[in-house]
């Protein structure tokens, strides 16, 4: 476990937070505890996920069903709210490493003894038994989801299992559920799956335990999966019913794979618990497991939870590769403005609450500020609005400011988010979409006209050269939908040359740092007081980025450059740049 580090939430929901446990593709892990005492583990999910409400509903399904998994070899769900902020699950703690950090080249051990091996076969066995009884598939049975407590093994991580009954139209088209060399043959081929996929990896697993190995092998994702599919397992265990167990559950032909509850049977006939009570681990991991315990008894909550808001996150979580927004201390100029009180007077708000915090002090600062140090959390609640597409761009959701740092696109804009926020041109419609009054003012926005691609556009007496105020290397933060969205970090270069030819290009790279999309920029008009281009995609054919010509303008104020990108694919983007060569 780790501690928390400065940004990160202090309490969410109603637990407030010890440490973070670990971080994945999901997500990120949280230690906390009840009111009560009780100690939990939440898992709060990325927040991009957040905004999209194909995601939510699958988040609630898979949060119902998991919360009907009692069986005693399962950590149980003990609270969840999908409707929040950033969705998140509270389980029960389990006190133990994971097989993959107890067992391997990374682990206290080299592998499991073979006792050990068969409590664990017969408790994970009993598990997906009572979950398979349910009508529900794990479908990501793997060491890194299978806990070693002193009390016998623990199957977790429900938050990627299905009902069997129908939700398949829920799942993204080409995601793959799963892990590669634990996945069985059948999943990896689409071909459907069911109680039998998980028994081929329990196989794999226990295989994993006591080896120190997986059963398959490969130097890529693609040739580990070919080797499942195609190769047979190297399972180098001594004759005997244990390498029977294995290699029957890592057979091909699911109809020839044992049940569940047959390998449980055939690895411990007296049941789990009678092995488990006569002690199952190995010294070491005792050990190990008897100092987190103790560990465990002295922790205390970081600082008392604040009353309500939505979770926050750090910047290290980004360059971390996992998640969270840029630096917490930026904020932008228009959502300054909107504000009710300074952002330095407001307490940064972690608790999770039903209703959205905010903030008093004194008037805002001008247009024109510079962003001071500080948090603010701002809450939109977005309405069904039909797009120009002729389909819903964003069903119900509240977005908190924090959270959407994370998560800006990757364009000039960026499809694949702003096609799922709210229809700007809708607002005042029916639907309980926000009122027009109410809304954040863009930053800084020219006054005049939008122009189409093409047409004349700027302000002032028309030069036939571009002023050396504009030249050169320019970058800053931007904003999207009116600045109720931090965009990313956008970046133009300006050169001298005629009406009608390329001057440059503006790009943004997404607030993960992960993706760029790049406009050509191609001049139309250039005064004193405005430049304004044409901004052609560079990137033709990436679907996050967007693809159509659109008007930027740059506009003098101060030292810097106001930029105004009229994409409204792209949300609309608008940052105040500052020189940088």
């Amino acid at each position: 476990m780790q501690p928390l580090e400065a940004g990160e939430p202090t309490a969410i929901g109603p637990y407030r937070l010890l440490g973070r446990l670990g971080a994945g593709g999901m997500g990120r892990v949280y230690l906390g505890r009840s009111t009560g005492g009780r100690t939990v583990a939440v898992k709060v999910v990325h927040p991009h996920f957040a905004l999209d409400e194909e995601f939510r509903e699958r988040f609630r399904r898979e949060v119902e069903a998991a919360r009907r998994v009692g069986g005693a070899w399962t950590a149980p769900v003990l609270d969840a709210d999908p409707t929040a902020a950033v969705p998140w699950v509270a389980t029960g703690y389990v006190a133990g490493p994971s097989l993959s950090d107890a067992v391997g080249e990374r682990g206290t051990l080299r592998s499991l003894p073979d006792h050990s091996v068969r409590v664990l076969g017969a408790g994970l066995g009993e598990a997906l038994a009572a979950v398979h009884a349910l009508d529900l598939i794990h479908r990501d049975v793997k060491p890194s989801n299978v806990l070693l407590a002193l009390d016998g093994p623990r199957l977790i991580d429900f938050g990627i299992a299905r009902a069997t009954d129908g939700t398949a139209s829920l799942t993204s088209s080409g995601v793959s559920i799963g892990s590669p060399g634990y996945m069985a043959p059948e999943q990896i081929l689409g071909q459907g799956v069911s109680g039998a996929s998980d028994v081929f990896s329990l196989g794999a697993v226990l295989a994993y335990a006591a080896t120190g190995t997986a059963p398959f092998t490969g130097d890529s994702s693609a040739a580990l999966l070919y080797q499942v599919v195609h190769t047979e397992p190297e399972v180098p265990l001594p004759g005997g019913d244990l390498r029977e167990v294995v290699l029957a559950c890592l057979a091909k032909d699911p109809a020839a794979r044992p049940a569940p509850e047959e390998v449980a049977r055939r690895l411990a006939p007296g049941g789990a618990a009678e092995l488990v009570a006569a002690g199952w681990l190995p010294g070491p991991l005792v050990e190990q497991v008897s100092r987190t315990a103790v560990r465990l008894l002295d922790l205390e909550p970081v600082a008392p939870p604040p009353a309500s808001g939505p979770v926050e996150f750090s910047k290290p979580a980004v360059g971390a590769g996992v998640f969270g927004p840029p630096d917490p201390s930026y904020i932008p100029a228009p959502v300054q403005e909107s504000a009710q009180g300074s952002a330095q007077g407001a307490a940064p708000a972690a608790a999770q609450s039903s209703e959205p915090a905010t903030a008093g002090g004194p008037s805002a600062a001008p247009a024109d500020a510079v962003p001071t140090p500080g948090r603010l959390s701002v809450s939109v609640t977005a309405a069904t609005a039909q797009g120009d597409n002729g389909r819903g761009r964003k069903v119900s959701c509240t977005l908190a400011l924090a959270v959407a740092s994370a998560v800006a696109a990757v364009s000039l804009g960026g499809v694949f988010v702003f096609n799922m926020l709210p229809d700007r041109g809708a607002d005042s419609g029916a639907g309980g979409g926000t009122d027009q009054s109410t809304r954040p003012p863009a930053a800084t926005q020219s006054a005049t006209p939008s122009q189409e691609p093409g047409g004349s556009g700027g302000s002032g007496e028309q030069l036939n050269e571009i002023p050396e105020r504009y030249l050169g290397t320019w970058e800053g933060k931007a904003q999207a939908l009116d600045g109720l969205l931090p965009a990313g970090t956008v970046k133009v270069t300006v050169q001298q040359a005629a009406v009608g030819k390329e001057i440059g290009s503006a790009s943004m790279t997404d607030e993960l740092g992960a993706s760029t999309c790049t406009d050509v920029l191609i001049l139309k008009s250039v005064s004193e007081k405005e430049l304004v281009a044409t901004g052609r995609a560079k990137n033709k054919g990436d679907a996050r980025c967007t693809q159509n010509d659109h008007v930027v303008r740059l506009t003098p104020v101060g030292d810097d450059l106001q930029y105004a990108s009229e994409n409204p694919d792209g949300g609309d983007p608008r940052a105040r740049l500052s020189k940088v060569g």
